[in-house]
C-alpha cells in the first residue's frame, strides 16, 4: 500500500513563534503565532488531513473509519481509540509549568487518555533550557506550599538543551518547555493539560489563564524525573516506540502496526507501495500496517514511530 502524506492541524497559542514551522518545516498555515502543528492526529481538537493519494482532502479519522482496523495493525486492537499524536512545537516564549495525568485519572475525570510523551529537540538557541521534574523529592504539602508562595520554579530541575537532546516525560512528571526551541513531540492521543504556573500571563480575553491546582496536586509525582534506558530505540514505552534515522534506511511495515514517518531535517524520498514521494523537514506520512518493505533515500533525518501492544513494556 502507498504511504499517505498528512497536512497538519495548527494551533496559535500565545507562546508560539512566527516563522520556524512555516519556513523551516514547510507547515501550511496562516496562523500567527504558529505554535503547534499536529502532524499526525486523530484527536477531535485537531485532526490532520490526508494530502496525497485517493483519500486526499479527507481527515485521517475519516480514512481510518472507512479503511477499517487492518490499516492500524493488530497492536492497536488493545486500544479503544487511536493511540498516538505527533506534533511539531515552536516555543518562542516559555510554556506554562504543567503536568499530564495517567490514563486511569484522565479516563475517570476527562473522558480521554492521559498523556505520556517524549520530546526530541530539533533546534535550540544558546542558553535555552526547560524544566523537567523536581530537583529533589518533596512532599505533596511542600509542593502545594511552593505553588501558593510563588516559589515553585526554585524546586524544579532546570535542564539546558541543545539540538538532538531527548526527554521522556511519563504522565505525572511536572515539566515546561522553555523559550527558544523547536521540538518534535510524540505522545499519547490526549489533550489534557493541568497548568500549575504561568508567569502571570494574560490570555486572549485579557484575563489570567486558568490554573488547575487541585488536579495537579492529585496527579503530580513530586520527585526528580526518572532515568531511562531505551536500548536501541530513541524512545520506547507501553504506547509507542520511536527510532531515529540519519540518512538512507529501509524498514518493514508488518501487520502489527502502522508506521508514522516524520522528517525533521534535510530532503529525501520515501519509497513505499510502488510510489516515490518527497521528504523534507516537517513532512509526515502515515504508512498503513502490512505495507511491507519501504525505504528512504537522501540526506535527511527522520523519526519512525509505531504502536506497541498495551502493557507490553513498562
Amino acid at each position: 500500500m502507498p504511504a499517505y502524506r498528512l497536512l497538519a492541524a495548527c494551533k496559535d497559542y500565545l507562546w508560539g513563534g512566527h516563522h520556524a514551522l512555516r519556513e523551516e518545516f514547510g507547515i501550511e498555515s496562516t496562523l500567527d503565532p504558529l505554535a503547534e502543528a499536529w502532524v499526525l492526529s486523530c484527536h477531535p481538537d485537531g485532526p490532520s488531513t490526508i494530502a496525497s493519494g485517493p483519500w486526499a482532502g479527507r481527515t485521517l479519522p475519516e480514512y481510518l473509519a472507512e479503511a477499517g482496523p487492518a490499516v492500524l495493525g493488530s497492536n492497536c486492537a488493545g486500544f479503544d481509540r487511536f493511540p498516538l499524536l505527533v506534533k511539531l512545537i515552536d516555543a518562542e516564549k516559555d510554556l506554562s509549568v504543567q503536568v499530564h495525568p495517567s490514563d486511569e485519572y484522565a479516563l475517570a475525570h476527562e473522558g480521554q487518555y492521559g498523556k505520556t510523551e517524549m520530546w526530541v529537540v530539533l533546534r535550540a538557541r544558546p542558553g535555552a533550557f526547560l524544566y523537567y521534574g523536581f530537583e529533589r523529592e518533596i512532599s505533596r504539602e511542600a509542593f502545594a506550599r511552593a505553588i501558593e508562595e510563588g516559589t515553585l520554579l526554585e524546586q524544579l530541575h532546570r535542564a539546558p538543551v541543545k539540538a538532538g537532546d531527548v526527554f521522556f516525560i511519563p504522565a505525572g512528571t511536572l515539566h515546561a518547555i522553555g523559550a527558544g526551541m523547536v521540538i518534535a513531540e510524540i505522545q499519547q492521543n490526549s489533550n489534557v493539560t493541568y497548568r500549575v504556573y504561568d508567569y502571570g500571563r494574560l490570555g486572549a480575553d485579557g484575563r489570567p489563564r486558568p490554573l488547575h491546582i487541585e488536579q495537579a496536586l492529585a496527579v503530580t509525582r513530586c520527585a526528580p524525573a526518572p532515568a531511562f534506558d531505551f536500548g536501541p530505540h530513541l524512545g520506547s514505552c507501553r504506547y509507542f516506540t520511536v527510532d531515529a534515522h540519519d540518512g538512507p534506511f529501509a524498514a518493514n511495515c508488518g501487520p502489527e502496526s502502522f508506521h508514522a514517518l516524520l522528517a525533521v531535517s534535510g530532503t529525501g524520498t520515501l519509497h513505499c507501495g510502488g510510489e516515490a514521494q518527497p521528504l523534507q523537514a516537517g513532512s509526515c506520512y502515515f504508512i498503513p500496517a502490512d505495507s511491507g518493505r519501504y525505504f528512504v533515500e537522501g540526506d535527511c533525518k527522520t523519526l519512525s514511530i509505531l504502536v506497541v501492544p498495551p502493557m507490553e513494556t513498562a
